[in-house]
């Protein structure tokens, strides 16, 4: 399974062929990453097709269907990683947990919901990736957090959504000073609106007029950022959100 040759990279959240998740396992996979990808309630011999489809650009991957908001799961991840493909020079929080909820519906149970995917999972992964990256050996290291843009306006209906990822800008900003020494960089994408998983017809009409580009994010356009960050040519970049939107015009 394992191509030594190669770099590895985790990537959380990689649960649908036109995901974000999915986009940035092909991109790093072309750069010669071995891949290991987490996903969770996917469609049938989600990971055995996943897998091949990776496998044949030319580099190991390997799935593992796990639940995040298990709060042994970051170690779970770490640890099946390292042994399947290799330690993982870059780590991609991708995953996230989102149900509509405005505050008539808010409640605790939400709440922790989304806080132990969206925060306490993110949180872990990053801080375990750090802790065991002297070990490893690495030339370099890489944290990519997604989130959502929420401090640039407001998101109704999403208050649990909207908070617990608008954490992980803050919490990536503070840990990119305490882990620079190690040499990791640790930086933060905001996609915009991307036509993945979640958009029908009636939303892309709505949308569309609020790119001045012409044209809604793709998940590759996120897969092109995150592979820069994953790069060697990112080193002076760290503890940054960047806002990958398109122009994306709010309101």
């Amino acid at each position: 399974m394992k191509n030594q040759q190669n770099k590895a990279v985790i990537v959380t959240g990689v649960s649908s062929h036109r995901g974000i998740g999915a986009a940035i396992c092909r991109k790093l996979a072309s750069q010669n990453f071995n891949i290991f990808f987490t996903y969770l309630d996917s469609e049938p011999h989600w990971e055995k097709v996943f897998s091949k489809e990776i496998s044949g650009i030319g580099v190991a991957c390997k799935g593992l269907e796990v639940d995040l908001s298990d709060v042994q799961s970051a170690e779970e991840v770490l640890e099946s990683a390292a042994l399947t493909v290799g330690k993982p020079m870059v780590l991609v929080n991708n995953a996230a947990h989102s149900t509509r909820d405005g505050y008539l519906e808010f409640d605790a149970k939400t709440m922790d919901e989304h806080y132990a995917v969206n925060m306490r999972a993110v949180f872990l992964l990053c801080t375990e990736f750090a802790k065991r990256f002297p070990e490893w050996n690495l030339p370099y290291g890489r944290i990519i957090n997604m989130t959502s843009g929420q401090e640039l306006g407001p998101m109704p209906g999403e208050l649990a959504y909207a908070s617990t990822k608008a954490a992980i800008t803050s919490f990536t900003r503070s840990l990119a000073t305490e882990i620079a020494h190690l040499g990791i960089t640790a930086n933060a994408i905001n996609p915009g609106p991307t036509d993945s998983t979640w958009m029908n017809e009636d939303i892309r009409n709505f949308l569309l007029p609020k790119f001045p580009g012409g044209r809604i994010g793709q998940p590759e356009d996120t897969a092109n950022l995150a592979a820069f960050l994953a790069g060697e040519d990112s080193r002076w970049i760290t503890g940054q959100v960047i806002h990958s939107e398109g122009g994306f015009i709010r309101g």
